[in-house]
């Protein structure tokens, strides 16, 4: 079938297309194809550019000879001849509303069925060659769609440009909304006629199909900009796709269903392995071991099941590094005595002075020492410490070897053997 294409032409005095050698009034043009459609809603009136010629009906024949104007034609096809030249043929009609009864609407996991009952009227005529064609009359559908508009669900007009049939397979919609059919419009706005429109609304109740969209938020460390002593630290909620991330890193995430979701299936996998599943709307994990997992959300109800979402996290593995010097003047440059560090579970850290005596302790990897001792700047010199830490990739059962947390010369690299566990010691210059 094909589609019927309207050409915004006015009424009386219009001209029809160049290609034809005729003025026709009070009618508006469409197109099928390479044929020209004539639609009247009043008196016929023709006139030959070229003067009086012969014109023919197409399926009777000759109708009348050496006429300049034709009015009241029939419907059907026409051509005119004067001489040796010939016209291409083209077809009139008086227009007919169609003769509807009404409009359904049957929703799916996958479409939207409109089923229109009735007769649509397609114009119908024979070319010269004696084939019989149908030309369908236009009509546009709307509705509101549900959209995602990056942080919510929200309305989106949508117009649909089609053919008047007896059905009609659409997206499938996520939400209530008032489904209009209306044809014939340029035809009508020719004619100066009334809109003419059927409506049928898909209540919430109605509604099948299910989407989500899947969105997280993760647990920041300080702000965006600020100096830290922590590598890949979270400092912005949106977790970045290609990041990696110092952890143990905390993460919610949310399924953002449409209307009629009324289940929940959640999976996270690290490597082919999955480690958790959930059947919540919203979850909360923690990545503590390092890696790259894959979140896993999809959504469904009675009748239908979303397409599955997913998004990547991942996890770096653990990082200590301690300096060997620092310079507490207050330039802002290196004031502190703090290690670089990622991804620790745990961390204790104690500074010595030259008689074993502790002048600082901490167990926060984000804190540092300022270079004072009872709020009174500490000597230039050289200082000892003692650090212990886990990373999040150590082994759960790993354990210190041999090491007091009290002042001793022994220096330290810890188990190099054993991924994540820490034991250092050394010398740290305090310079000004």
């Amino acid at each position: 079938m094909t589609l019927l294409l309207a050409l915004p032409l006015g009424r009386a005095g219009s001209g029809c297309l160049w290609a034809l050698p005729i003025e026709c009034t009070g009618a508006t043009q469409i197109v099928n194809g390479n044929d020209t459609l004539f639609i009247f809603n009043g008196p016929i009136d023709i006139r030959s550019k070229w003067g009086e010629v012969d014109w023919y009906n197409i399926e009777t024949g000759e109708v009348e000879t050496n006429i300049e104007t034709q009015y009241n034609l029939d419907e059907g096809g026409y051509y005119i001849k004067k001489g040796s030249m010939t016209s291409a043929p083209f077809y009139v009609f008086h227009y007919t509303e169609p003769e509807i009864q009404s409009l359904t609407v049957v929703p799916d996991c996958d479409a939207t069925i409109l089923l229109l009952e009735g007769d649509t009227k397609p114009f119908r005529y024979v070319r010269p060659d004696q084939t019989a064609v149908s030309c369908a009359r236009a009509c546009s559908i709307n509705y509101n769609a549900l959209a995602w508009d990056t942080e919510a669900w929200a309305d989106s007009a949508v117009q649909v440009e089609s053919i008047l049939q007896s059905r009609y397979s659409l997206p499938a919609m996520y939400g209530a909304t008032p489904i209009t059919l209306c044809y014939d419009a340029a035809i009508r706005s020719a004619f100066n006629l009334d809109s003419a429109c059927f409506e049928i609304v898909l209540t919430e109740d109605m509604v099948q199909a299910v989407k989500h969209e899947l969105t997280s938020l993760a647990t920041t460390r300080g702000e965006e900009g600020e100096k830290t002593n922590e590598r890949n630290r979270p400092t912005s909620q949106k977790l970045i796709a290609g990041n990696t991330y110092s952890g143990p890193l905390e993460v919610a995430f949310y399924s953002n269903p449409t209307p009629a979701a009324q289940f929940y299936s959640w999976s996270i996998y690290k490597s082919t392995d999955r480690i958790v599943t959930r059947s919540d709307k919203d979850i909360r994990y923690s990545f503590l071991e390092p890696g790259t997992y894959r979140v896993v959300c999809y959504v469904s109800n009675d009748y239908c099941t979303s397409d599955s979402t997913e998004m990547s996290v991942t996890v770096a593995e653990s990082y200590l590094a301690v300096p060997n010097v620092f310079t507490p003047n207050g330039d802002g440059k290196n004031d502190e005595f703090r290690v670089a560090y990622r991804s620790l579970r745990e961390f204790h850290i104690w500074v010595y002075n030259r008689w074993g005596k502790l002048i600082y302790e901490s167990t926060d990897p984000a804190r540092g020492w300022d270079g004072t001792i009872n709020g009174k700047p500490a000597a230039v010199g050289a200082y000892f410490y003692v650090i212990r830490a886990l990373g999040t990739d150590a082994p759960k059962n790993a354990a210190y070897i041999g090491l007091k947390a009290t002042y001793t010369k022994m220096k330290l690299n810890g188990d190099k053997a054993i991924n994540g566990v820490y034991q250092l010691s050394g010398d740290i210059n305090l310079l000004r």
